[in-house]
């Protein structure tokens, strides 16, 4: 079966790559001949990619899925069925992200310390301001609120983050969203333990920022997902499309952002190892894994618990007894007791990190 594409509506976080973020999926790739483009060596291709801030831009992002798995039916799954998304970037850190699901529109405004969530389904605006001390510092990426951002942006975080566990080439050319770029190809060195064969980032020739990126799994040659760019153009944008007035009538919230710690839902999060076998640990608090009365779908009683058991496998080790979930590039090991490990990793590398119970 051809997997279904869709525009992207999501960022997708968690375990892939081991990083806290890994979403923005792409469209198909194109069939237009290959440029013609100056030869350059991985190196200079990745320093120059690691060194280029993301340019002013607008443009439409598209996602393309092998999963394997429902994951809007998991426990906090993600829906990846959204209608159209479109991405927004001032170059000097602001973005806005602007998706269609259904009925029902979703806007993410980051601007400075501020961020804006919006959805006109519950016509709810959700106003997050951000410590300008906790913007400073170095753990600044663990306090801030999980935004969403442009495919160049999470493809240069994820180069940052595999580069020094991978054998990095350049593989020849592609023409994506009508522009020339070079193929960059990270593939996982011997030592890894990981479910991916390679990800693939198609690098603007011109701009040197990541038009789209493709994660392939082991046992597939079609990419598990891709994340792009299906028209972009980078062009100053007015600055007007980084400031957010909720319409007339929402109810607004106001919140700081958490750390792992003050999370509701989690405790002691926590990464295990580093580049492609990273995976990230934690504990569930008890009140996340008990049946919640109207938090289902058409306000009936949600279990998290039949869910693991409709579509985890049982699994039993020195960490106790649990229910395995995997898709082609990821899997996640969630224990009777609330404790998980996920990442783009075997099942075993899963069991290693939480140790004994």
């Amino acid at each position: 079966m051809q997997p279904k594409t869709k525009a992207l509506t999501a960022a997708v976080t968690g375990s892939a790559l081991g990083i806290a973020g890994l979403a923005w999926l792409a469209m198909p790739a194109t069939a237009d001949p290959a440029p013609r483009l100056p030869a350059v060596s991985a190196e200079d291709l990745v320093q120059s990619v690691l060194s280029t801030r993301t340019p002013a831009l607008d443009g439409t992002v598209k996602v393309e899925n092998n999963l394997g798995l429902p994951v809007s039916t998991l426990p906090g799954g993600t829906s990846l069925n959204i209608d159209a998304a479109r991405v927004y970037n001032d170059g000097n850190g602001n973005d806005k992200l602007s998706l269609e699901q259904g009925g029902s529109d979703t806007t993410v405004v980051h601007n400075g310390d501020t961020v804006w969530l919006y959805t006109s389904k519950d016509n709810t605006a959700t106003r997050i301001t951000v410590p300008p001390e906790a913007l400073r510092h170095p753990d600044a990426a663990k306090t801030a609120p999980n935004v969403p951002s442009d495919p160049a942006a999470i493809a240069t975080q994820l180069l940052a983050k595999v580069r020094e566990s991978s054998t990095v080439t350049v593989d020849g050319t592609a023409r994506v969203a009508g522009r020339a770029a070079y193929e960059l190809v990270l593939t996982p060195k011997p030592t890894e333990r990981t479910l991916l064969r390679e990800v693939r980032i198609a690098v603007d020739a011109e701009k040197r920022v990541p038009l789209r990126l493709s994660v392939l799994a082991y046992g597939s040659a079609n990419p598990a997902l891709e994340v792009g760019f299906s028209d972009i153009e980078f062009a100053a944008q007015p600055a007007s499309e980084f400031q957010f007035t909720p319409p007339q009538g929402a109810k607004v919230v106001e919140q700081t952002p958490q750390s792992p710690e003050q999370n509701k839902a989690i405790d002691a999060v926590k990464l295990v190892g580093d580049g492609w076998d990273t995976v990230i640990t934690g504990k569930f608090r008890a009140d996340a894994v008990t049946p919640q009365q109207g938090k289902g779908h058409g306000g009936r009683q949600a279990d998290p618990k039949a869910l693991l058991d409709r579509f985890g496998k049982p699994v039993t080790g020195a960490f106790g007894s649990g229910h395995v979930i995997g898709t082609n590039v990821g899997t996640a090991l969630i224990t009777d007791d609330g404790r998980f490990a996920a990442g783009a990793v075997p099942e075993q590398v899963l069991i290693d990190a939480l140790g004994a119970k």
